[in-house]
Protein backbone atom coordinates (compact mmCIF):
# COMPACT_ATOMS: atom_id res chain seq x y z
CA UNK A 1 0.00 0.00 0.00
CA UNK A 2 1.11 3.61 -0.21
CA UNK A 3 1.62 5.31 2.41
CA UNK A 4 3.03 9.63 2.74
CA UNK A 5 5.38 8.07 5.16
CA UNK A 6 7.90 8.09 2.67
CA UNK A 7 11.00 5.79 2.45
CA UNK A 8 14.07 5.77 -0.03
CA UNK A 9 12.66 3.93 -3.16
CA UNK A 10 8.65 4.48 -2.53
CA UNK A 11 6.22 7.03 -4.99
CA UNK A 12 6.72 10.37 -3.51
CA UNK A 13 5.50 12.59 -6.17
CA UNK A 14 3.25 12.45 -9.33
CA UNK A 15 3.14 15.19 -11.94
CA UNK A 16 1.45 15.22 -15.74
CA UNK A 17 2.84 16.63 -18.97
CA UNK A 18 0.23 17.79 -20.59
CA UNK A 19 -0.07 19.50 -23.85
CA UNK A 20 -2.36 22.24 -22.81
CA UNK A 21 -2.52 22.54 -18.90
CA UNK A 22 -6.08 24.04 -19.14
CA UNK A 23 -7.74 21.35 -21.33
CA UNK A 24 -5.58 18.47 -18.61
CA UNK A 25 -7.49 20.43 -15.78
CA UNK A 26 -10.94 20.57 -17.03
CA UNK A 27 -10.44 16.60 -18.25
CA UNK A 28 -9.81 15.46 -14.30
CA UNK A 29 -12.00 17.98 -12.82
CA UNK A 30 -14.32 16.20 -14.40
CA UNK A 31 -13.38 12.58 -14.01
CA UNK A 32 -12.55 12.63 -10.31
CA UNK A 33 -13.23 16.29 -8.88
CA UNK A 34 -9.72 17.69 -8.92
CA UNK A 35 -8.88 21.16 -8.95
CA UNK A 36 -6.28 22.71 -10.20
CA UNK A 37 -3.72 25.76 -8.69
CA UNK A 38 -0.76 27.23 -10.89
CA UNK A 39 2.30 27.26 -8.81
CA UNK A 40 2.53 30.70 -10.27
CA UNK A 41 4.21 33.35 -12.53
CA UNK A 42 7.92 31.91 -12.15
CA UNK A 43 6.66 28.96 -12.33
CA UNK A 44 6.25 28.06 -16.37
CA UNK A 45 2.88 27.07 -16.14
CA UNK A 46 3.30 24.47 -13.61
CA UNK A 47 0.84 23.74 -11.32
CA UNK A 48 -1.11 21.46 -8.90
CA UNK A 49 -3.96 19.25 -8.83
CA UNK A 50 -6.01 19.43 -5.58
CA UNK A 51 -8.96 17.53 -4.00
CA UNK A 52 -10.51 18.65 -1.06
CA UNK A 53 -7.40 21.44 0.15
CA UNK A 54 -5.07 18.60 -0.44
CA UNK A 55 -2.10 17.69 -3.18
CA UNK A 56 -2.83 14.90 -5.22
CA UNK A 57 -0.86 15.27 -8.28
CA UNK A 58 0.50 18.04 -10.37
CA UNK A 59 0.38 19.10 -14.03
CA UNK A 60 2.49 21.10 -16.55
CA UNK A 61 2.91 21.89 -20.44
CA UNK A 62 5.72 19.12 -21.90
CA UNK A 63 9.14 20.74 -21.85
CA UNK A 64 11.06 17.95 -23.79
CA UNK A 65 11.73 18.29 -27.23
CA UNK A 66 9.28 15.30 -28.73
CA UNK A 67 7.80 14.43 -25.89
CA UNK A 68 4.11 13.03 -25.42
CA UNK A 69 1.87 13.61 -22.80
CA UNK A 70 2.44 11.19 -20.27
CA UNK A 71 2.33 10.32 -16.12
CA UNK A 72 5.33 11.34 -14.72
CA UNK A 73 6.33 8.91 -11.36
CA UNK A 74 8.76 10.18 -8.99
CA UNK A 75 10.62 7.65 -6.21
CA UNK A 76 11.49 9.16 -3.28
CA UNK A 77 16.04 9.31 -3.17
CA UNK A 78 17.93 10.70 -0.62
CA UNK A 79 20.49 11.71 -2.64
CA UNK A 80 19.76 12.80 -6.60
CA UNK A 81 23.20 12.85 -7.82
CA UNK A 82 23.87 9.43 -6.04
CA UNK A 83 20.69 8.07 -7.95
CA UNK A 84 21.96 9.25 -11.42
CA UNK A 85 25.09 7.49 -11.02
CA UNK A 86 23.43 4.58 -9.97
CA UNK A 87 21.10 4.97 -12.79
CA UNK A 88 24.06 4.94 -15.85
CA UNK A 89 25.84 1.90 -13.90
CA UNK A 90 22.84 0.24 -14.28
CA UNK A 91 22.46 0.89 -17.87
CA UNK A 92 20.00 3.52 -17.62
CA UNK A 93 19.74 7.07 -19.12
CA UNK A 94 19.96 10.20 -17.51
CA UNK A 95 17.33 12.59 -19.19
CA UNK A 96 17.12 15.64 -16.62
CA UNK A 97 20.33 15.82 -14.84
CA UNK A 98 19.72 16.46 -10.76
CA UNK A 99 18.44 19.99 -10.51
CA UNK A 100 17.51 22.05 -7.48
CA UNK A 101 13.53 23.11 -7.43
CA UNK A 102 14.15 26.57 -5.36
CA UNK A 103 14.62 24.98 -1.98
CA UNK A 104 11.65 22.62 -2.18
CA UNK A 105 14.18 19.80 -3.17
CA UNK A 106 16.66 18.26 -5.95
CA UNK A 107 14.74 16.21 -8.95
CA UNK A 108 15.78 14.03 -11.47
CA UNK A 109 14.36 12.50 -14.64
CA UNK A 110 15.44 9.25 -16.18
CA UNK A 111 14.71 5.97 -18.50
CA UNK A 112 15.61 2.68 -17.23
CA UNK A 113 17.42 0.26 -20.20
CA UNK A 114 13.96 -1.46 -21.40
CA UNK A 115 12.81 2.41 -22.05
CA UNK A 116 10.24 3.72 -19.69
CA UNK A 117 10.62 6.91 -18.26
CA UNK A 118 10.82 7.64 -14.46
CA UNK A 119 12.08 10.50 -12.16
CA UNK A 120 13.64 10.71 -8.21
CA UNK A 121 12.69 13.33 -5.76
CA UNK A 122 15.09 14.30 -2.96
CA UNK A 123 13.56 16.69 -0.34
CA UNK A 124 14.21 19.75 0.86
CA UNK A 125 11.72 22.19 2.71
CA UNK A 126 8.93 20.10 0.81
CA UNK A 127 8.66 17.07 2.32
CA UNK A 128 8.06 13.60 1.00
CA UNK A 129 6.92 14.96 -2.81
CA UNK A 130 4.11 16.84 -1.08
CA UNK A 131 1.81 14.50 -2.06
CA UNK A 132 -1.35 15.71 0.66
CA UNK A 133 -3.25 12.34 0.24
CA UNK A 134 -3.02 8.94 -1.31
CA UNK A 135 -5.26 5.43 -0.61
CA UNK A 136 -8.09 8.21 -0.54
CA UNK A 137 -10.72 8.37 -3.15
CA UNK A 138 -9.43 9.69 -6.41
CA UNK A 139 -6.36 9.59 -5.41
CA UNK A 140 -3.13 7.74 -6.39
CA UNK A 141 -3.19 4.33 -5.04
CA UNK A 142 -0.48 2.24 -6.69
CA UNK A 143 1.96 2.54 -9.71
CA UNK A 144 2.70 0.00 -12.43
CA UNK A 145 5.12 -0.57 -15.24
CA UNK A 146 4.66 -2.24 -18.47
CA UNK A 147 8.11 -2.92 -19.73
CA UNK A 148 9.13 -5.27 -22.82
CA UNK A 149 11.47 -7.21 -20.36
CA UNK A 150 10.47 -7.73 -16.92
CA UNK A 151 13.92 -9.41 -16.03
CA UNK A 152 16.06 -6.84 -17.00
CA UNK A 153 13.88 -4.22 -15.39
CA UNK A 154 14.01 -6.28 -12.20
CA UNK A 155 16.96 -6.01 -12.36
CA UNK A 156 17.86 -2.02 -13.22
CA UNK A 157 15.62 -1.12 -10.28
CA UNK A 158 16.67 -3.65 -7.74
CA UNK A 159 19.76 -2.24 -8.49
CA UNK A 160 19.19 1.79 -8.45
CA UNK A 161 16.78 1.58 -5.35
CA UNK A 162 17.09 -2.10 -3.67
CA UNK A 163 13.44 -3.09 -4.38
CA UNK A 164 12.43 -6.60 -3.56
CA UNK A 165 9.93 -8.06 -5.43
CA UNK A 166 6.96 -11.27 -4.84
CA UNK A 167 6.41 -12.65 -8.58
CA UNK A 168 2.67 -13.64 -8.75
CA UNK A 169 1.77 -16.21 -11.47
CA UNK A 170 -1.61 -14.73 -13.78
CA UNK A 171 -1.12 -18.19 -16.05
CA UNK A 172 0.29 -19.20 -18.95
CA UNK A 173 3.68 -17.52 -19.28
CA UNK A 174 2.27 -14.36 -17.57
CA UNK A 175 3.63 -12.56 -14.64
CA UNK A 176 2.94 -10.34 -12.33
CA UNK A 177 5.68 -8.94 -9.70
CA UNK A 178 4.85 -7.15 -6.69
CA UNK A 179 7.43 -4.40 -5.70
CA UNK A 180 8.47 -3.39 -1.94
CA UNK A 181 11.14 -1.04 -1.14
CA UNK A 182 13.58 -1.46 1.43
CA UNK A 183 12.49 -0.58 5.06
CA UNK A 184 8.73 -0.75 3.72
CA UNK A 185 7.75 -4.34 5.60
CA UNK A 186 8.07 -7.85 4.34
CA UNK A 187 7.48 -7.83 0.03
CA UNK A 188 4.24 -8.14 -1.21
CA UNK A 189 2.30 -7.50 1.84
CA UNK A 190 3.88 -3.81 1.49
CA UNK A 191 3.87 -3.66 -1.84
CA UNK A 192 3.78 -0.39 -3.68
CA UNK A 193 3.09 -1.20 -7.39
CA UNK A 194 4.09 -3.62 -9.61
CA UNK A 195 5.67 -4.58 -12.90
CA UNK A 196 4.31 -6.54 -15.37
CA UNK A 197 5.97 -7.76 -19.13
CA UNK A 198 4.14 -6.74 -22.16
CA UNK A 199 2.65 -9.31 -24.30
CA UNK A 200 3.57 -9.81 -27.93
CA UNK A 201 0.03 -9.05 -29.04
CA UNK A 202 0.48 -5.62 -27.34
CA UNK A 203 4.36 -5.36 -28.94
CA UNK A 204 2.70 -5.58 -32.27
CA UNK A 205 -0.17 -3.14 -31.43
CA UNK A 206 3.28 -0.96 -30.87
CA UNK A 207 3.12 -0.65 -27.02
CA UNK A 208 6.63 0.34 -25.36
CA UNK A 209 7.88 0.44 -21.81
CA UNK A 210 5.92 3.05 -19.18
CA UNK A 211 4.94 3.53 -15.79
CA UNK A 212 1.09 4.55 -15.13
CA UNK A 213 -0.42 5.48 -12.08
CA UNK A 214 -3.81 3.88 -10.90
CA UNK A 215 -6.40 6.27 -9.22
CA UNK A 216 -8.43 4.77 -6.26
CA UNK A 217 -12.36 5.42 -7.49
CA UNK A 218 -15.27 5.02 -5.09
CA UNK A 219 -17.30 2.87 -8.18
CA UNK A 220 -15.28 2.12 -11.32
CA UNK A 221 -17.47 1.75 -14.01
CA UNK A 222 -19.31 5.36 -13.41
CA UNK A 223 -15.91 7.28 -13.51
CA UNK A 224 -14.59 5.07 -16.54
CA UNK A 225 -18.13 6.11 -18.08
CA UNK A 226 -16.85 9.87 -16.87
CA UNK A 227 -13.89 9.46 -18.18
CA UNK A 228 -15.15 7.88 -21.88
CA UNK A 229 -17.67 10.60 -22.03
CA UNK A 230 -14.63 13.33 -21.80
CA UNK A 231 -13.20 11.52 -24.66
CA UNK A 232 -10.36 9.41 -22.95
CA UNK A 233 -10.10 6.38 -24.77
CA UNK A 234 -10.31 2.66 -23.78
CA UNK A 235 -7.85 0.25 -23.30
CA UNK A 236 -9.17 -2.15 -20.49
CA UNK A 237 -12.44 -1.74 -20.09
CA UNK A 238 -14.36 -2.16 -16.43
CA UNK A 239 -12.69 -5.89 -15.50
CA UNK A 240 -13.12 -7.76 -11.91
CA UNK A 241 -9.83 -9.17 -11.00
CA UNK A 242 -9.98 -11.25 -8.25
CA UNK A 243 -8.44 -10.79 -5.27
CA UNK A 244 -7.76 -6.78 -6.35
CA UNK A 245 -11.09 -5.09 -7.04
CA UNK A 246 -12.87 -3.42 -10.23
CA UNK A 247 -10.14 -1.96 -12.75
CA UNK A 248 -10.51 -0.40 -15.89
CA UNK A 249 -7.28 1.64 -17.92
CA UNK A 250 -7.74 4.51 -20.43
CA UNK A 251 -5.56 6.97 -21.86
CA UNK A 252 -6.77 10.35 -21.15
CA UNK A 253 -7.56 12.76 -24.72
CA UNK A 254 -4.23 13.96 -24.73
CA UNK A 255 -2.76 10.23 -24.82
CA UNK A 256 -1.81 9.90 -21.14
CA UNK A 257 -2.88 6.62 -19.65
CA UNK A 258 -4.09 5.62 -16.04
CA UNK A 259 -5.95 3.56 -14.58
CA UNK A 260 -9.06 3.00 -12.16
CA UNK A 261 -9.31 0.67 -8.99
CA UNK A 262 -12.23 0.03 -7.20
CA UNK A 263 -9.99 -2.19 -4.46
CA UNK A 264 -12.02 -5.24 -2.43
CA UNK A 265 -12.12 -4.93 1.28
CA UNK A 266 -9.34 -6.00 3.21
CA UNK A 267 -10.24 -8.44 5.28
CA UNK A 268 -8.22 -10.04 8.48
Amino acid sequence: MLTTNYVPGTPNWLDLGAPDVDAAAAFYSGVLGWTFQSAGPDAGGYGFFQLDGKTVAAVGPLTEEGASSAWNVYFQTPDADATAKAVEQAGGAVRVAPADVFTAGRLAAFTDPTGADFAVWQPGDLPGGGLGTVMAPNTLCWTELYTTDAARAKDFYGSVFSWTYQDMPMGGDAVYSLVSAPGGGKPGDSAQGGIMELQQEHLRAGSSSEWHPYFGVADCDATFAAATDRGATVMIPPTDAPGVGRLAMVMDPAGAPFALLKGEPTTT
